[in-house]
């Protein structure tokens, strides 16, 4: 016993029931009932129909009854270098205590602030050297536009 199914509804359709329709392109529709039919041929769409089987599947109707457990993948952690740092450097690092992180982060900041004195002394140097010299040290000079002067507006009366 062959059960062919609705082309609009989606249902079973038994030997001895439901329409065979050929359209003029040589497409052959079967269809379980004229209600089927005519709601195919007004072009109804049968994922807004409520009774069709294919609303059902889109709004999730009666899936409890075939509800099968699904397995849950576990996510495998994996450890991965970052570029430049190998994975031992990143565990070392976390694993160092927060008193050795903060003597590290003050040498860093005396060390720039080192520099930075190194180097306005310096400068303060070679301008006093300059100065000595007798070269006046020069200030940068503004910039002026050049705005082309405007004469009498004519056509106005004021």
């Amino acid at each position: 016993m062959k059960l062919e199914i609705c082309n609009y509804s989606g249902y079973k359709i038994y030997p001895g029931h439901g329409k065979r329709v050929v359209k003029i392109d040589g497409k052959v529709h079967i269809y379980l009932n004229s209600k089927c039919q005519r709601s195919a041929d007004m072009r109804r769409n049968p994922r807004r129909v409520t009774w069709t089987v294919l609303y059902r599947r889109k709004h999730k109707k009666g899936a409890a009854e075939q509800e099968i457990k699904k397995r849950t993948r576990r996510t495998v952690k994996f450890q991965r270098a970052i570029a430049g740092a190998t994975w031992n450097d990143i565990l070392a690092k976390r694993n160092q205590q927060p008193e050795f992180r903060k003597a590290q982060r003050q040498d860093a900041i005396n060390a720039a602030k080192q520099a930075k004195k190194v180097k306005a002394q310096q400068k303060k140097v070679t301008q006093s050297t300059a100065v000595k010299a007798g070269k006046p040290v020069k200030k940068p000079e503004k910039i002026q536009k050049t705005v082309p002067k405007t004469g009498p507006k004519k056509g106005t009366q004021r």
